[in-house]
């Protein structure tokens, strides 16, 4: 999946799509899960701006994504992004 990694990469410093989001933007709609096993398996990609649909974080490295995020100036809401609508 080329296109999941393009469309993760072009998200800037302090933005956030979701899992769903990303999947849609490369043409794979309803494939979020594929979008996390794309993410888990390449390096270097920006994986710490995806996020799930609620705002959470992802299930693993919540601890680092949280940290990373903040670093870029990603407002929270308790432990999820908050994201504007």
């Amino acid at each position: 999946m080329v296109k999941v990694s393009a469309v993760v990469c072009a998200l800037r410093r302090g933005q956030v799509a979701t899992y769903g989001e990303v999947a849609l933007r490369a043409g794979y709609p309803g494939a979020a899960r594929a979008v996390g096993n794309v993410l888990a398996t390449r390096m270097g990609l920006p994986w710490w701006r995806v996020v799930r649909a609620s705002g959470q974080l992802a299930a693993c490295n919540r601890v680092e994504q949280a940290r990373r995020l903040r670093r870029e100036g990603v407002p929270f809401r308790g432990d999820r992004v908050r994201r504007s609508t």
